[in-house]
């Protein structure tokens, strides 16, 4: 059975700083996946009593390695997960 690594969403936030050059630059943001009663979710800011609660926790900026049934059911989970977050090891 193959394994892939699997890499959360991300957004792009800016400006990244108060100066007035920082205004042109932006920065990529890692998204949270989450499993919580057999349904993936987005998440943007967790805490560790939430982490305990969650089925599967993906955290956002990370890189996850999942196995193959994992990875159809993150695509399924329609939360923004494509075959272009994973990558076969």
């Amino acid at each position: 059975m193959a394994t892939y690594v699997f890499e959360t969403p991300i957004v792009r936030e800016g400006p990244s700083g108060g100066h007035r050059l920082f205004e042109f630059y932006k920065l990529n943001v890692g998204i949270s996946i989450v499993k919580d009663n057999g349904t993936y979710r987005q998440v943007r800011y967790l805490t560790d009593e939430d982490l305990r609660s969650y089925q599967e926790v993906y955290l956002g900026g990370n890189k996850h390695v999942v196995d193959e049934a994992t990875r159809a059911a993150l695509i399924a989970g329609d939360v923004d997960v494509t075959a272009d977050n994973f990558t076969e090891q």
